[in-house]
């Protein structure tokens, strides 16, 4: 016979689950007729939903599907590239076997 979970463990598991999933956003297009997916008319509005937790609540409006997708997934923020750092440059030869010089020798 299996053992049923204990309610407190459901309730606590639930609560993380519901908190986990607010904040969330979705693009809904204006306009008559059922929902249908993003790419059936990407010039119509969208309306900027955001889940509360018990409903989704209209929280913007965009002008097209371009817009909306702009404001739901903004472009992560560029990486500033780190400075070359200074490496000893290679020593005379030919191949992957050359022993890199040291900085004294190459200031001069």
């Amino acid at each position: 016979m299996q053992e049923d979970e204990p309610l407190e463990q459901w309730a606590r598991r639930r609560a993380e689950r519901r908190a986990a999933s607010m904040g969330k956003q979705r693009a809904v297009p204006l306009g008559n007729g059922p929902h249908r997916g993003a790419h059936v008319d990407p010039a119509a509005p969208r309306a900027i939903e955001e889940w509360t937790g018990t409903e989704w609540q209209v929280v913007g409006i965009a002008e097209n599907l371009a817009a909306a997708q702009s404001l739901l997934f903004p472009p992560p923020p560029a990486q500033a590239k780190p400075a070359e750092w200074d490496r000893p440059s290679m020593g005379k030869g030919r191949g992957r076997h050359r022993k890199p010089t040291s900085a004294e020798e190459r200031d001069q």
